[in-house]
């Protein structure tokens, strides 16, 4: 049994399965989430739910954050039960996709509270990733803390990468999700057009493998667009308009100019605005079929 009591604070789609990893790890871990009924699949596994988050973050060591976006963080960890238990031995790492600049603002802050670390580290690989420990990471923060948390996070990922200080992991999810949001928007064009051309589309994603259409979102959500496999949700449309959403204010913030990456986050919208928000972007194959 490890040593180091870990604390992870949001039950989602990548919360529960990176829990049950760290479980079949050995390590002790205690969870929380608003809705309580979220935490009964990692209890069944052995987690211990907390009653609030005072005891969650006074029990721990490190402890893990995975939520919706930059407000859910804040209130969240600046909440008064979160900065009175909070110490300076302790450590947060945030898995969560959030506002670079917004993370800056938060670590600077919780240091100055309580003394407490701040690591963002954001993820992409998706559910499938946090299921099989396969995700790639993006973290900010002290060198030293994060190669000291190494063992704990190489249960949950395939390749952790120091980008530089607090908020740079995020700066670098936003990259990651530009390319990511894109991608997804010219699938399900082009799924939808070979299907209205006669092809048969479900050969496509092996036709392109290995060349340089490829990629492993084309692999995992193009294969699924092309079966009609729609109602597994694998992650949200909302979640990618929030992201874009992020990259527009980065953009913004350094003087650039991303036209593509605005068009996706215009449509991004829209399909959100149409009822798509909730659904797994592999309904977006719906969209360009009519």
């Amino acid at each position: 049994m490890t040593n180091k009591k870990i604390g992870f604070i949001g039950m989602g789609l990548m919360g529960i399965p990176m829990t049950k990893r760290l479980l079949n790890a050995g390590y002790e871990v205690m969870v929380w989430n608003r809705s309580i009924e979220k935490c009964i699949e990692p209890q069944a596994q052995g987690a211990i739910v907390a009653t609030d988050l005072a005891e969650i973050v006074q029990q721990n060591d490190i402890i893990m954050t995975c939520l919706t976006d930059t407000n859910a963080i804040e209130a969240v960890v600046f909440s008064e039960e979160f900065i009175q238990s909070s110490t300076p031995d302790k450590v947060l790492i945030d898995f969560s996709s959030i506002d670079p600049e917004r993370t800056k603002n938060f670590a600077a802050k919780l240091v100055e509270l309580t003394g407490m670390s701040w690591i963002d580290c954001p993820m992409s690989g998706g559910v499938a990733g946090a299921e099989s420990g396969s995700l790639v990471m993006m973290a900010g923060g002290d060198g030293e803390i994060i190669n000291s948390l190494r063992p704990i996070l190489e249960n949950l990922a395939q390749r952790i990468t120091h980008m530089g200080n607090v908020g740079s992991g995020q700066a670098t999810k936003v990259c990651n999700q530009m390319i990511v949001s894109c991608n997804i928007l010219i699938m399900a064009e082009v799924l939808a057009l070979a299907e209205k051309s006669g092809i048969e589309s479900q050969k496509i994603p092996t036709a392109l493998a290995g060349g340089f259409a490829d990629s492993l979102p084309f692999q995992l959500t193009g294969q699924r667009m092309v079966n009609k496999e729609f109602d597994e949700l694998k992650w949200h449309v909302k979640t990618l308009a929030k992201d874009l959403d992020l990259a527009a204010a980065m953009v913004k913030a350094n003087s650039g100019d991303t036209p593509i990456s605005s068009l996706a986050q215009n449509l991004m919208h829209q399909y959100c605005d149409e009822g798509y928000a909730d659904l797994d972007p592999a309904n977006l194959i719906k969209v360009y079929s009519d």
